[in-house]
Formats: structure tokens, C-alpha cells, sequence
């Protein structure tokens, strides 16, 4: 991608993230809409943002949910864990694969970037650490800050994104995210 395409890319994320808020245990996976090679799929500034930063958000949140099975005794905190981790794998896929489709590359432009939500190696460290009770409620926070900040991102792309395969996946990512939530704070 050449730096003139980073521009409005950094701007429509800068924009997504500032026009919202800071954000049964064996069911399966919610069906993610999976991108058929689209001939005339046309893909706006706020679709490739928005695949940018969830393909970011999902790869990073892998490693704390890969510290629950060592870490906790705690049957909901699991049960969150591999539902989370569920859908995330099923999301990342089609992710991918909408990013290919639109011609984005590989590489996360989001490394090092905090943001809201955002599962950063220095959190996924700092929670490692941790032992007991104290450790499922730093995962839940963590979990928590990443599903909400999900949500809100799969609303902005409903709100303004263009593409149709890209707004179908971002409204099955806002109902996973709340169906999530719900769990938590049930």
C-alpha cells in the first residue's frame, strides 16, 4: 500500500474511533457471512479502516484468551474465553479475506497503537502475572473493553460503511459482541 493510501485510511479510522464512545458454553459459533469474490464489491474508506483495525483488534486479543485455560479455575471466565475465541477465529477468516478482496496488505498498520479496546502485549504481561480472582476480573475487564469497543466499531461500519459483504460481517460482529456483553454483565 503506498503512504498517499495510509492517509485517508488513518483518517477514516481516526474518525470511526472518534464518532463513538470509548468502548450455554458449547454453543457454536455464530455464522460469520463468508466474502464470495464479489466482482463489483466497492469498498470506502470506512470498510478498509474498519477491516484494518478489527483484524488488528481480534489478532490481538488471541493471546490473553490463550492465558485462561493455565490461569483460572473459574467455569465462566473459560466459558467466556473459548466463546470469545470462537467467533473470533470464525470473524478473523472472513476478516482476512474481505482484506484480500480489497486489495489491503498483510501487515497490521495497528501494532503498537493503543487504542480503546485494544489487547495490547503489555496488558496481556501484566495479566499474566496475576493468580486467583484476581487475574478472571482483569481478564473480564480486558474482555469486556475489547467486545465493547467491537460493538461500537461494527455500528460505526453499519452507520457509514458502503460495501455489503463488510456491512453484513460488521452487523454479525455486533450482535456477537452483545449476545458477549450480555454474559458478563448477566
Amino acid at each position: 500500500m503506498n503512504a498517499n493510501r495510509r492517509i485517508p485510511l488513518a483518517g477514516a479510522l481516526t474518525a470511526a474511533l472518534l464518532g463513538v464512545p470509548a468502548c450455554s458454553h458449547s454453543e457454536p459459533p455464530p455464522a460469520v457471512p463468508s466474502p464470495a469474490a464479489t466482482a463489483g464489491a466497492r469498498f470506502g474508506g470506512t470498510d478498509l479502516a474498519w477491516i484494518e483495525i478489527s483484524i488488528a483488534m481480534d489478532e490481538q486479543v488471541l493471546p490473553l484468551l490463550e492465558l485462561v485455560p493455565a490461569h483460572t479455575r473459574n467455569r465462566d471466565v473459560r466459558g467466556l474465553a473459548l466463546r470469545v475465541r470462537a467467533f473470533t477465529d470464525n470473524e478473523l477468516s472472513t476478516l482476512r479475506a474481505l482484506r484480500d478482496q480489497a486489495g489491503l496488505p498483510a501487515e497490521n498498520p495497528h501494532e503498537g497503537m493503543p487504542m480503546p479496546g485494544m489487547v495490547t502485549p503489555d496488558q496481556v504481561s501484566r495479566v499474566a502475572a496475576l493468580t486467583g480472582a484476581t487475574f478472571d476480573a482483569a481478564v473480564v475487564e480486558q474482555l469486556r473493553a475489547y467486545l465493547e469497543q467491537g460493538r461500537n466499531l461494527a455500528g460505526s461500519e453499519q452507520k457509514s460503511g458502503v460495501e455489503s459483504q463488510t456491512r453484513a460481517l460488521a452487523l454479525e460482529i455486533g450482535r456477537t459482541r452483545t449476545k458477549a456483553l450480555s454474559s458478563i454483565r448477566g
